[in-house]
């Protein structure tokens, strides 16, 4: 997979289609489908903590620990990702 750099503070689905990497999503990165699910393989702690909204998706959705709702994390150093849609 590519490396691509991106602004620290930015949020991962912003991230990854401004480098034109595809992100599923059909609420336009409100934090309501969850189809912007990303795997994180190496560097959750370089993302931002749960907010609330990701935490009531986390409870409704049942997504893996490793996943999170790319529209609502956002990036302060090195992750490394896959998606199922890749």
């Amino acid at each position: 997979h590519p490396s691509i750099d991106v602004k620290s503070g930015q949020t991962l689905m912003a991230a990854l289609l401004k480098n034109g990497v595809p992100v599923g999503s059909s609420c336009g990165g409100e934090g309501v489908c969850t189809k912007c699910l990303i795997t994180i393989n190496e560097g959750m702690e370089n993302l931002s903590l749960e907010n609330e909204r990701e935490v009531e998706l986390r409870q409704n959705y049942s997504f893996a620990k490793d996943q999170r709702v790319s529209c609502q994390a956002t990036l302060s150093g090195n992750i490394t990702v896959d998606a199922d849609y890749w």
